[in-house]
């Protein structure tokens, strides 16, 4: 079984989104050995920022995904900058990437195009993503559509390495996610559910009970009065039923029969969001007392992953072509 891995970037907060479509299915799917789950902290330096937040956030992300589940005995559990290698194997696969392919990135272009001070990280951190992957010799890479590029970068890069030098690197592929639900921004259901905006439809894994319950009371919803499971036409309350049915387990089209108007469904929807996510909360604020255990198990990770890294970065550095020490 080949590894995969898993990468959060601490920028915003974390929310109901990320759970269903990234949280839940990694915690789902460790397997000893073969699972690496990493709090992506350099991918952050990319764009304006406080240091101090950067921080604050590396340390919640990682308490909160061990709140929900990540297991330091059964995933290679880090924070990305501990981790030189990173860095170091980065330059390596940057003196074999074109100017053209990262410069044709989506996302590059996207937050570029409105700004004139874009930093040269933005530019280049595909290649440190490529370099995330490579260094653990990562065979599965589970993306949604947002990222297919960069897994694509990264396969382009190794196969390129690989032929030019000799065979250093797994060649990754992308693997579809387990089918998670789409959750929308619930005062803008046409909007993907959102860590980054305040738009205030956003349901954050710890926001109270009671923040939470007012969120959903407030979501938008549609014309007229009929409850039925219609994302096209009737996006509002097809996003309620479809956080209801990621909660519960159940169908979204055989939870809306269950319904008879717009406050009832509301209600629903809130006891089943906060029965999720009371679990998480309660655990994270446990581990948040203790912040000096999750440090240290973010310790213990460093040694597991450099176990595997060191030999990668060595045989990339003998194979294109740097002496020794």
């Amino acid at each position: 079984m080949s590894r995969r891995i898993t990468g959060f970037t601490p920028s915003g907060e974390l929310h109901l989104g990320n759970y269903f479509g990234a949280i839940k299915p990694l915690v789902d799917q460790q397997v000893p050995d073969r699972s690496i789950v990493f709090v992506s902290d350099l991918h952050a330096l990319t764009l304006e920022h406080d240091p101090a937040e950067v921080r604050r956030r590396t340390l919640e992300f990682a308490t909160v995904l061990l709140a929900a589940g990540a297991d330091p005995a059964r995933s290679i559990f880090l924070v990305q900058s501990h981790v030189p290698e990173h860095t170091e194997l980065h330059y390596l696969l940057e003196s074999a990437t074109g100017y053209g392919e990262v410069r044709r990135m989506i996302q590059f272009k996207e937050k570029s195009r409105d700004s004139d001070r874009v930093r040269v990280s933005l530019l280049t951190y595909p290649v440190l993503m490529a370099a995330d992957i490579l260094l653990y010799h990562a065979g599965e890479v589970p993306v949604g559509a947002d990222q297919r590029q960069h897994v694509e970068l990264a396969r382009d890069i190794a196969t390129r390495f690989n032929a030019a030098y000799g065979p250093v690197f797994t060649v990754p592929h992308m693997v579809n996610p387990p089918v998670a639900a789409r959750i929308m921004d619930l005062s803008r259901p046409t909007a993907k559910m959102s860590k980054s905006t305040s738009s205030g439809g956003t349901l954050r894994l710890l926001d109270s009970p009671d923040t939470l319950r007012r969120t959903v009371m407030r979501a938008v919803t549609d014309p007229g009065s009929a409850i039925e499971y219609d994302p096209g036409n009737r996006p509002g309350i097809a996003n309620l039923l479809t956080i209801l049915a990621a909660c519960t387990g159940e169908d979204p089209v055989d939870a809306a029969t269950r319904f008879s108007g717009y406050a009832q469904l509301k209600h629903a929807v809130a006891d089943a969001v906060i029965a999720t996510t009371d679990p998480i909360r309660h655990h994270y604020a446990e581990l948040s007392h203790d912040p000096e255990s999750v440090r240290k198990i973010l310790r213990d990770g460093v040694i597991r992953a450099r176990l595997i890294a060191s030999d990668t970065v060595s045989a990339a550095k003998q194979a294109i072509g740097l002496l020794p020490a």
